[in-house]
């Protein structure tokens, strides 16, 4: 068939918002219970909320077993994660709209409540059947002058709660031994991150259920530990990046193995619940890994410390776990939705149980990533780097450009940003890709799933290092002749906003941007932000507010005489990590000093838009954001944003 020819950007696209939100669902925190398995879907078609489903087996379909509204979401960090678990027919659960710990029937979905609406927030839930009681990380707010306050804590079913250790400033992953007589966790203390430095801690359960004997048995001294798991013969297993990677390593009487490999095999601990790999029945290790960034699922033998690297046709693999000889993951396709994805390993089986979207694309249409290694900043010591990108070109199986126009492309910039893009097929990117525009979407300094020393290069430079190596994405590009060197467009999220906006401010690179729930002040950052990342910038920026002139000198809204090309602000109302006053105050002095500027607030979302016409809309504005600065005329029809000073 001939493909019409229209410009870059003017393209009609299959994929919608309508596509993207109706039709769509996030998938996570995939458990086994018995012989059945359940995961979480977060679905926008329902504002957003958390639904647990389950498996259908022998040819059924799959099972919501929660009913709305309610929403299998923690708080605890803001971020939350890790807010279900289950045992013995019931999933118990907490719910932010109750403010409770909920109890729910997986066979009827009848739900009950354990315990009452609170100011303790709850995460990371592990069974004690022994102790008919749950384990998990609570989170205590107190009034604004006070940080909440972590502990770990045991909630029996009857709603009594019993703190059982605190003083650390963070707990993760409480972790139960299969005979129910140990526990380990992971803690942390400012101004250290959970991939700064962890300690894995071990403790015995007394008789009366309180903790004895707790000592330390790993991490410390610039090391960090992540996702500790029991054995069934007591060892305990734990990712830790001694090595320069988030290496597995195993603790058995007092000593610790190490499985080495150059790569990382653990993610970021940004929430709870996280999983990248699962303990096999025979005493194996399913492991997700992560090879300068692309990854893949690999079996490990600790008895032999050998590794067999799986080829599979998934390019990532999140909440990894694993029972008898089965391994389930959420894997991600280059060419495909996300999938709930059901491995046997005695036969080499392979089920998908579920597709989070429902494409219906022409396989011409879809842009997979292609890896761009770049030349960028020196290093210290004057030795030459690199640094890691994905690039998308434009396609539509219905449309071209005319020949010698180039695409404009969109730099993305991750959150974090201590965080990592990945390769596997995104329907946001699509959304652009077949509209003509290209997508770059960068791994700068700092990014995870290159090692320790990749992640440190940011350590005191973040708002340089980010925004150096997004520019230099940028002009690899174009000195390729791949982009319009014209329409080159920065956009990002959170942390990727700030290197959005301080992009735009100090560099003339970029010719329009767009910053979602984005920084423009670091000092305001600093002083208004949730415990979890209050310190975080000690080691990103500097010491507040000691370094106090460091915070001024990066910040974009004490600069905005620097700034004269379009930005978009797309914020939530209810953000508590970056709150709205960011986007206020960055939105109205660039609206004074007349440069144009759009501002869109959510009501009612937090940091990310989870509710479909918030995503929707959101869509629809940066994309007619882009169009009207650019010329770029779209189809009939469009939403139509309003932008000052245009």
């Amino acid at each position: 068939m001939t493909k019409k020819i229209a410009p870059y950007g003017s393209w009609v696209s299959p994929i919608t918002t309508e596509l993207m939100t109706q039709g769509a669902v996030g998938l996570g925190q995939i458990m086994f219970e018995g012989n059945d398995l359940y995961w979480q879907e977060g679905r926008p078609s329902e504002k957003g909320r958390g639904a647990l489903v389950k498996a259908g087996v022998n040819g059924e379909s799959n099972q919501t077993i929660l009913p709305e509204p309610y929403n299998m979401r923690s708080w605890v960090h803001e971020y939350g994660g890790g807010a279900y678990t289950l045992f013995d027919g019931k999933v118990y659960f907490s719910d932010p709209v109750e403010q409770a710990i909920l109890c729910g029937d997986l066979g009827t979905g009848k739900v009950t409540q354990v315990i009452e609406s609170s100011k303790i927030g709850y995460a990371d839930f592990q069974m004690d059947e022994g102790r008919n009681r749950l384990i998990c990380v609570s989170e205590e707010r107190h009034l604004a002058e006070h940080e909440p306050t972590a502990r770990l804590s045991a909630i029996s079913l009857n709603g009594e709660v019993v703190h059982l250790t605190e003083g650390a400033d963070f707990y993760s992953s409480p972790r139960l031994s299969v005979d129910g007589d140990n526990l380990c966790w992971i803690e942390w203390s400012h101004p250290d991150m959970p991939w700064d430095e962890t300690r894995l801690m071990h403790a015995q359960i007394a008789v009366d259920g309180s903790l004895e004997q707790i000592k330390q048995i790993a991490g410390g001294e610039n090391i960090s530990i992540v996702q500790p798991e029991y054995a069934s013969d007591g060892t305990i297993y734990f990712a830790s990046d001694e090595s320069g990677y988030w290496n597995i390593c195993s603790y058995d009487e007092d000593k610790i193995t190490h499985f080495p490999m150059d790569g990382d095999c653990a993610y970021p601990h940004w929430v709870f619940g996280m999983r990248s790999y699962g303990l096999l029945d025979d005493g194996r290790l399913a492991v997700a890994n992560s090879v300068k960034g692309d990854w893949r699922l690999s079996i490990l033998t600790p008895s032999s410390g050998e590794w067999d690297h799986l080829d599979l046709p998934w390019v990532t693999f999140d909440s990894v776990v694993a029972k008898g000889s089965k391994v389930a993951f959420n894997g991600g396709r280059a060419d495909g939705p996300d999938e709930i994805v059901l491995l046997d390993l005695s036969d080499e089986t392979q089920h998908v149980l579920m597709v989070s979207a429902s494409l219906g694309i022409k396989a011409e249409g879809i842009s997979k990533a292609e890896t761009v290694v770049f030349p960028t900043e020196v290093g210290p010591n004057g030795e030459e780097r690199v640094a890691y990108a994905y690039y998308y070109t434009p396609a539509n199986a219905d449309y071209r450009a005319p020949d010698g126009e180039l695409p404009p492309v969109i730099v993305r910039s991750h959150g974090g940003p201590t965080g990592q893009s990945m390769s596997a097929l995104s329907l946001k990117y699509q959304y652009w890709t077949s509209r003509g525009f290209a997508v770059l979407d960068v791994n700068y300094s700092g990014s995870t799933g290159y090692g320790r020393e990749y992640r440190d290069r940011l350590a005191g430079n973040w708002g340089v290092l980010d925004v150096i190596d997004c520019e230099n994405a940028a002009k690899f590009m174009v000195a390729q002749g791949r982009v319009d060197e014209k329409r080159l467009i920065i956009a990002g999220g959170s942390a990727g906003g700030y290197t959005t906006l301080a992009a735009l401010t100090f560099t003339d690179t970029f010719k329009a941007g767009c910053s979602s729930y984005g920084i423009g002040d670091l000092a305001m950052l600093a002083q208004d932000t949730h415990k979890f990342e209050s310190r975080y910038m000690d080691k990103l920026v500097g010491v507040w507010p000691a370094d106090a002139d460091i915070y001024r000198e990066r910040s974009p809204l004490n600069h905005t005489e620097q700034l004269n090309c379009p930005v978009l602000f797309l914020q939530g109302e209810d953000d508590k990590v970056v709150p709205p006053n960011q986007a206020d105050q960055m939105s109205t002095a660039l609206r004074e000093k007349g440069v144009p500027v759009a501002y869109v607030l959510f009501a009612k979302e937090g940091h990310g838009f989870r509710q479909a016409e918030n995503i929707k809309k959101a869509m629809e504005t940066e994309l007619s954001f882009y169009a009207q600065v650019f010329g770029i005329s779209l189809p009939e029809g469009s939403y139509q944003c309003e932008i000052d000073n245009l």
